[in-house]
């Protein structure tokens, strides 16, 4: 599986800069926020995917097909097991550059939010605020990233 022409393009430009476009063609609000971070997030998870499914050992899927499985249930049985770290990975990737994306988009334009709480706090000069802010943000990168390594190791305990 490899990238088409228009996501190896659209995977060239840095994911930020589709910020000020996005708000002027969305507006400010959430529904610009949740796209800049599907963005975001897509291509690492679309990456590590692809490249775990176009190096999975031939020669699972060639005794797996021998046992004839086929579409489904060779995906399923062989290529799932193989691909769920490299899934991970992604996953964990996306996660990182969501609240990346999440935090510039309240940043650049934003009436609430962690991200305007951090710009509007700069202007007035309340580093109490930033300090929280900050906290706030690691506190949340933190509690997401230990859930989504609880999910991790119930799948790769499942699936490897």
């Amino acid at each position: 599986v490899l990238l088409s022409p228009t996501l190896a393009a659209l995977r060239a430009v840095p994911s930020l800069a589709w910020v000020p476009l996005l708000i002027l063609w969305m507006q400010i609000g959430e529904e610009s926020k949740v796209t800049l971070i599907a963005i975001g997030a897509f291509f690492p998870v679309y990456t590590t995917v692809a490249d775990a499914l176009r190096h999975v050992d031939p020669h699972l899927v060639e005794a797996g097909r021998s046992f004839s499985l086929r579409g489904w249930s060779l995906f399923r049985t062989v290529q799932l097991p193989a691909v769920v770290p490299s899934v991970m990975s992604g996953l964990r990737l996306a996660l990182a550059q969501s609240w990346l994306f999440l935090v510039a988009a309240e940043l650049i334009a934003s009436s609430m939010g962690l991200g305007f709480l951090l710009d509007d706090s700069q202007n007035n000069g309340r580093v109490d605020r930033i300090l929280l802010a900050i906290v706030l943000l690691a506190l949340l990168g933190t509690i997401t990233n230990a859930i989504l390594g609880f999910v991790e190791r119930r799948l790769l305990k499942r699936w490897t």
